[in-house]
């Protein structure tokens, strides 16, 4: 299914209906959105490799042609664990009070954190938020396997490349809304599923 709006309003509205009780994520700032052009094999590599696994919840993401991060929450023998994974800024250098390093190498950093609030705290200091997509407004983050599964079907449904402003993803189907960078805004819906 694809529908195209005129109103951001309507989109945004329209998206939160189908959307219903499905884990999401929305853009941090919904006029810039998301780029996704790099999403597809930054999901691809990052499950080939093992840094993601597939039951892993994905709770912030930002993916730019240049960088990448995220937060995800990872099952532990110690309960939930949210992880930030992202580049090894030099400068401001940034304190980690509440969260244990795992590593620290050469242009990328992972810190672990006991509460979700400080690892999303922490992302949004160290990417200042820009083009970065959080679980919102939902009982619980998405699921990587599903992200995997239905992103690259949405993405295909696409007339022109758009920025990413929100995405639910369930197992049977899903749902994103695009923006438009176009003088005259205009927001695509795209769902995809299992049911019709």
């Amino acid at each position: 299914m694809v529908r195209t709006f005129t109103d951001r309003a309507e989109g945004l509205s329209h998206f939160v209906l189908r959307a219903g009780e499905a884990p999401r994520l929305l853009a941090f700032d919904d006029a810039l959105g998301c780029p996704v052009e790099t999403a597809l094999a930054a999901l691809e590599w990052t499950g080939a490799v093992g840094i993601l696994l597939e039951d892993d919840l994905l709770h912030a993401a930002r993916l730019t042609s240049e960088t990448a991060a995220a937060v995800i929450e990872r099952k532990s023998a110690e309960g939930r664990r949210y992880v930030y994974l992202g580049p090894r800024l030099d400068a401001p250098p940034m304190d980690v009070f509440e969260g244990a390093v795992l590593f620290d190498e050469p242009g990328v950093k992972a810190v672990e954190f006991t509460q979700r609030a400080h690892a999303l705290a922490h992302f949004l200091r160290a990417t200042a938020g820009a083009g970065a997509l959080l679980a919102l407004l939902g009982r619980r983050a998405p699921e990587l396997r599903h992200l995997r599964r239905w992103l690259s079907p949405i993405i295909n449904q696409l007339d022109v490349p758009r920025p990413l402003v929100a995405g639910w993803f369930a197992a049977s189907n899903a749902g994103c809304l695009f923006g438009s960078s176009d003088p005259e805004p205009t927001y695509r819906y795209v769902e995809v599923g299992l049911e019709p």
